[in-house]
């Protein structure tokens, strides 16, 4: 069984001349969408599009932004990455609909054996990432090989993510935990205790009524 072979069946693989051969392809892209004018939203969305399956549908990707393959990230409509994201997109990466990343925001799915001999040995590995729909991603936050996020969830700002979160809460920390709940109760206000001002609440009420 070749290398890219093992890479997508999820299990130990080598980074081989044939692996290189695809990350080379998306290199070149990153490169060219890395060095792009930051003004030029067109071109930017043009190669996102090229890199990220899903990125031409109502996507914004910030420069820079870093990838192993591309193709194996999935994105829905609506996903925004801001300033300097990381996907180690050995396995698949899977993002739904309406995702938010702040700057410096890290996926890895990539591994190594943690003993040394079996490290020694050249063997790696990837484990898919699976993240909601509707969830709001803090900066500087790192999420492991093998982790899934439910949907609407808010992750705190520096969490390191190592186990499933489920939906509907607000997580933080290192190793990052349930912290409570999210409910209706939270909807009126835009940051802690501060609320909506009459006319934007307006506007909210009536994008949920379908107005």
């Amino acid at each position: 069984m070749d290398n890219i072979t093992r890479r997508d069946a999820g299990l130990p693989y080598i980074s081989d001349d044939a692996v290189f051969e695809q990350q080379k392809v998306t290199r070149r892209l990153l490169r060219e969408f890395n060095t792009t004018d930051p003004s030029d939203f067109e071109t930017l969305g043009r190669l996102a599009g090229r890199i990220v399956d899903g990125a031409e549908e109502n996507v914004s990707i910030m420069p820079p932004f870093y990838c192993d393959y591309g193709f194996h990230i999935q994105v829905g409509k609506g996903f925004f990455a801001n300033y300097n994201c990381t996907i180690l997109d050995v396995a698949k990466v899977t993002i739904g609909e309406n995702v938010l990343f702040a700057p410096n925001v890290s996926i890895y799915t990539a591994g190594h054996p943690v003993h040394p001999v079996s490290r020694q040995s050249g063997y790696e590995y990837g484990i898919p990432v699976s993240i909601g729909n509707n969830v709001w991603i803090g900066g500087n936050v790192v999420i492991t090989p093998g982790v899934t996020i439910g949907d609407n969830v808010v992750i705190g700002a520096g969490s390191v993510v190592t186990k499933d979160i489920p939906a509907n809460v607000v997580a933080a920390g290192n190793s990052c935990r349930v912290i409570r709940e999210i409910t209706d109760a939270d909807k009126k206000y835009y940051y802690k205790d501060r609320e909506f001002d009459p006319e934007s609440w307006a506007e909210i009420e009536a994008m949920e009524n379908g107005e």
